[in-house]
């Protein structure tokens, strides 16, 4: 009787730590596998990127890295040298001051980020110009949380704009009028052609902030 008895004991002492193994298994997936998956789709799997179907602008890949400069802000002192880095930035270039065509998608994007809610503070608007800044008054009393800031320097244009697509033409670049999205790792990863409706970008943004944690 008792060797049956220690039998029994055997086999639910079993069954229980088959039992507790697997419900660590299936916490340590509910954990791991969502992880796993963001990181496959941030780094490497590019089928599980935005493909041409799924985004609405132009995929850059692989992504490009951005230089870290100080430039100078037109509402006065210098950027930090890794101001495209920790949240995501909409980049918008404009050749000379910011004319009445700049603005307009300035307000734009400004309107996109409040769009977003909650996941509003992980986007940066970023502004890059050459000439004369743009109205300081305008930046101050509509545009608090842009950071607009000077390219007029040619080392710094040569070297922010060299890893763009067409960066070898600085002067088209600036006045293509797209907007381009880096990560926050400062990464150049899209591009927006001038004219892009702004609920594109939108889209592309919600989508973003559902599958990325970073930033």
């Amino acid at each position: 009787m008792s060797g049956w008895d220690s039998s029994v004991d055997a086999r639910s002492d079993a069954h229980r730590q088959g039992a507790q193994r697997w419900k660590f298994l299936f916490l340590a997936a509910l954990f791991f596998v969502p992880l796993g998956l963001s990181f496959l789709w941030y780094y490497g799997l590019t089928e599980l990127r935005p493909d041409a179907g799924v985004q609405r602008g132009e995929l850059i890949h692989p992504a490009r890295p951005l230089p870290q400069l100080t430039l100078p802000l037109a509402t006065g002192g210098t950027t930090a040298s890794a101001f495209l880095e920790r949240t995501w930035t909409l980049l918008y270039l404009a050749p000379g001051p910011c004319d009445q065509t700049c603005r307009a998608r300035i307000t734009e994007l400004r309107q996109l980020r409040l769009a977003l809610g909650r996941e509003s503070n992980r986007v940066t608007g970023v502004l890059l110009y050459t000439g004369p800044a743009p109205d300081r008054n305008w930046l101050e009393t509509e545009h608090t949380g842009l950071i607009a800031a000077s390219l007029e320097d040619l080392d710094d244009r040569d070297r922010m704009l060299t890893p763009f697509p067409g960066g070898d033409n600085p002067a088209a670049l600036m006045a293509a009028g797209r907007v381009y999205l880096v990560d926050p790792n400062g990464n150049l990863m899209m591009a927006y052609p001038a004219g892009t409706p702004l609920k594109d970008i939108h889209e592309d943004l919600k989508r973003l902030m559902r599958l990325s944690r970073i930033g």
